[in-house]
């Protein structure tokens, strides 16, 4: 067993999962924010025991909301839809574990500038839940100790980064973080465009308006003419 879910020895059964699973959280002292992974605290199966607790409640939001959801067929099922939607694929980065990743030697000494992109990107709003949806951009200087991953592992790891209710700002800060510590280049730019649908669905209802920002380290950071031929080639009118 895991030895975060020697944690959950002991606990009262007829408590809800939830419940037990906050409790090991706080006792092992780590943080659940909504954008952090939890998935060394879930033990095997609980994932859809999870997901049927969230169901349930989430057909007491939809009778707050004083939708008739036992006549109206169109909602009969909403609230396990919505839940299998949050558990198994809008915030499914919370709850599995990272994705493999075969990490090769630079065998050939590569130390020339790396782009992967644009990678499709979806997420959700930490403060509305409405959809976030863009595009990432990846810059690597990488040095002969540094660790190569596959093209498709680029997306692989950006995906299960933005599957949870992310801010865009943080978001882009955990992916440079994980990059860093997988790939451990001399430099790492990583860039992000998106659409918020918290402003175009709900606020100021601005459906023109994008967010762009930028994660900047080592070599990227130190050198401006690295800096602009990586914003340069990445173009981001395209």
């Amino acid at each position: 067993m895991n030895s975060n879910l020697a944690l959950c020895e002991n606990e009262d059964p007829a408590l809800p999962l939830s419940t037990r699973i906050r409790a090991r959280l706080q006792r092992a002292k780590v943080r659940f924010h909504a954008n952090d992974n939890i998935a060394e605290f879930l033990a095997p199966g609980e994932m859809e025991a999870l997901l049927e607790e969230v169901a349930g409640k989430m057909k007491g939001v939809l009778e707050s909301l004083v939708i008739d959801t036992e006549s109206d067929h169109n909602t009969q099922d909403t609230a396990r839809r919505v839940a299998k939607m949050y558990i198994n694929e809008v915030f499914r980065g919370r709850y599995v574990a990272p994705p493999p990743v075969t990490e090769f030697p630079n065998a050939e000494h590569l130390n020339e500038l790396m782009i992967v992109g644009p990678i499709t990107v979806r997420s959700a709003c930490s403060h509305h839940f409405c959809p976030i949806m863009g595009r990432l951009w990846i810059g690597l200087m990488p040095n002969e100790h540094s660790n190569l991953i596959g093209l498709s592992k680029y997306s692989r790891l950006a995906e299960w980064i933005m599957s949870r209710p992310q801010i865009q700002e943080e978001a882009i800060t955990q992916m440079a973080d994980l990059l860093m510590n997988k790939v451990s280049p001399d430099g790492l730019a990583v860039v992000m465009e998106a659409d918020h649908f918290c402003m175009h669905w709900r606020g100021v209802r601005d459906a023109e308006t994008k967010m762009v920002n930028s994660v900047m380290r080592g070599s990227f950071l130190k050198n401006s003419a690295l800096r602009r031929e990586f914003l340069s080639l990445i173009n981001l009118k395209n």
